[in-house]
């Protein structure tokens, strides 16, 4: 039976993540897809997993009762998104929405939580990636903002 290892090793999120780190997640991974229009997680749900997408685009949205859906970023092949399941109170920031036919490997979020407070190395390794990510979106979403609301002289 073929594991998902080889192409976690090789998806940008994971490089240079050492092997034995790279096998304890292996067991909280499996593959998923989602039509154009799927919602993969939505604002204020409960946050339970991540994605790293293989194929495809999926919009990150936040909703403006004044200007509806914005989107603050649009992810695709190598991106990750989901941060919200590693912070409590495990509730997802954005609504997430396949843009077109989409590829990816869904992470378990409990499985996940468990495998980094049982290694502190691992645990280590993806808090360091999933901080970049979280800076990133913070830029993009001020970016948006500054977009649509400009600046008022």
């Amino acid at each position: 039976m073929e594991t998902l290892e080889p192409i976690l090793a090789e998806h940008p999120f994971f490089k240079g993540m050492p092997p034995e780190l790279l096998k304890l997640l292996v067991g909280c991974a499996s593959n998923v897809k989602f039509e154009a229009g799927d919602f993969i997680s939505r604002e204020g749900q409960e946050a339970s997993e991540f994605f790293i997408i293989r194929q495809g685009k999926v919009a990150l949205e936040l909703f403006s009762p004044t200007h509806g859906a914005i989107t603050v970023e649009t992810l695709e092949d190598g991106d990750v998104t989901g941060w919200s399941w590693l912070l409590p109170p495990y509730r997802s920031h954005f609504d997430a929405r396949a843009v077109d036919l989409t590829r990816a490997i869904r992470f378990d979020g409990k499985c996940m939580r468990a495998k980094l407070e049982e290694d502190h190395n691992l645990g280590y390794e993806m808090l360091k990636r999933f901080v970049r990510i979280i800076a990133e979106r913070l830029s993009a979403t001020r970016i948006q903002l500054l977009d649509i609301y400009g600046t008022r002289v």
